[in-house]
């Protein structure tokens, strides 16, 4: 089941192929505040309101996709744990990196269609992380790798944009490059997890322009699911609702800069769509960090 919010009231919805099926009537019996603790609700007490949903889905006709607006599935989640070079880098890093992680403020989250904003701070550059996403679907604390599993509700896509070279002394600092608002395009949907045979074979692409910059598999991370998993809920507690990225592939990395589209999707989930502008109109070679590496690479060798 693909799950969605939609319109200016972060309506519940089941998305089919290209319709919308409104399921505002089972939000409605959930006691919530925001739509973040509806889906926090919704999520852990999936078993209660699944039949429900299927039944709306099954009998109703819904609306055409391209005439609502999406949400982000997840607008505020609690906590928003991402990975910190997490991928082999098709099989250029020798060994696994030591296992690392950020948080990512949760007010960074924006949905589709919406638009990243570049802000003003004197940046090297801005790039894409398209990123798998897991939504945690049961509490966790200091769970097992082999238990993993039994504590995710679903998967999204998500892009983790960052911002680089502004932190103290002009170095990479997680929290000022990580959590400016806009900077995590999530969605356009929450696919439950049985939908999703093996999330360590996913593909995973996104588009700058048209052009295809991140073209990756899941199965090359460095830490896998289980793995990381535990290890984060070793530090800290996850709960329904909650999500963590599982990083990405870095040579794909390119730029982001004023008046780009960027399009993202993994297998089945749904394109992310997101639109970028920057007040200051800055721009950077369109080259992603694989193609920088390979010029440069040339330009010694002829030199």
């Amino acid at each position: 089941m693909k799950l969605v919010l939609f319109g200016d009231d972060f309506r519940l919805g089941v998305l089919q192929g290209e319709t919308v099926i409104d399921a505002s009537s089972v939000a409605n019996d959930i006691p919530h505040h925001t739509p973040q603790e509806m889906m926090n609700s919704l999520i852990e007490g999936f078993d209660k309101y699944r039949g429900a949903l299927e039944s709306l889905a099954n009998n109703s006709t819904g609306v055409p996709v391209s005439g609502v607006r999406l949400r982000a599935p997840l607008p505020r989640p609690a906590r928003l744990a991402c990975m910190a070079v997490n991928y082999m880098e098709d099989e250029t890093q020798t060994e696994p990196p030591p296992i690392n992680a950020f948080n990512k403020s949760s007010s960074s989250v924006i949905g589709n269609g919406d638009t990243v904003v570049l802000p003003d701070v004197p940046a090297t550059v801005f790039e894409h992380e398209a990123e798998l996403g897991i939504v945690i679907g049961k509490r966790a604390s200091a769970i097992k790798a082999e238990n993993a599993y039994n504590h995710i509700f679903g998967y999204v896509n998500f892009m983790d944009v960052s911002c680089r070279g502004v932190g103290p002394a002009g170095r990479d600092s997680f929290f000022i490059g990580k959590s400016w608002d806009t900077f995590g395009p999530m969605g356009p949907a929450l696919v439950t997890a049985d939908e999703v045979t093996d999330p360590l074979d996913l593909q995973v692409r996104l588009s700058v322009q048209g052009e295809l910059r991140q073209d990756y598999r899941t199965s090359g991370m460095a830490h896998k699911i289980p793995e990381l998993l535990e290890w984060i809920s070793w530090i800290t507690t996850l709960e329904p609702g909650d999500v963590v990225a599982c990083g990405t592939n870095h040579r794909g990395l390119g730029p982001l800069q004023d008046g780009d589209t960027v399009e993202m999707e993994i297998a089945s989930f749904g394109k992310l769509t997101v639109h970028v502008t920057d007040a200051k109109k800055r721009s950077w070679p369109r080259e992603t960090r694989a193609q920088k590496e390979a010029r440069e690479a040339a330009a010694t060798r002829g030199s």
